[in-house]
């Protein structure tokens, strides 16, 4: 499969509108030469080194909140690495995790989401 990368970030605009319309606020975004976006924190893994990075943040009240656009990829054991710990992180900041999943795209997110038992909100991108 090809790289989804660029496309991937192309659809990070829309997570933040529809996270917008929803209230939340002090939303960041891993949006490249971006300056009305502060980036969002990196979480590195101590094991393997590997970085992640969450596409957008964003708080509704006191709860922080982290939202990943999902499409498919052939890298799917650090897909599920990343929502995992997004997952995680979201639970612990009272917040939800919402896997943001493009046309043609749900289904793969979907069965990644229920097969490995990821606490998330699935939301369809249009």
């Amino acid at each position: 499969m090809k790289s989804t990368r660029k496309t991937k970030v192309s659809y990070i605009p829309k997570v933040i509108d529809w996270a917008g319309a929803r209230g939340f606020e002090e939303i960041r975004a891993a949006l490249p030469d971006n300056d009305e976006y502060e980036k969002p924190i990196s979480y590195d893994r101590q094991t393997d080194d590997q970085s992640f990075v969450p596409d957008v943040t964003g708080k509704l009240m006191h709860e922080k909140s982290y939202f990943e656009v999902v499409m498919k990829t052939d890298k799917i054991d650090r897909l599920i690495s990343k929502l995992k710990l997004m997952s995680v992180l979201a639970a612990r900041r009272e917040g939800n995790l919402y896997v943001m999943a493009p046309r043609g795209h749900y289904q793969f997110a979907k069965e990644i989401v229920y097969e490995n038992q990821i606490t998330a909100e699935l939301v369809r991108l249009t």
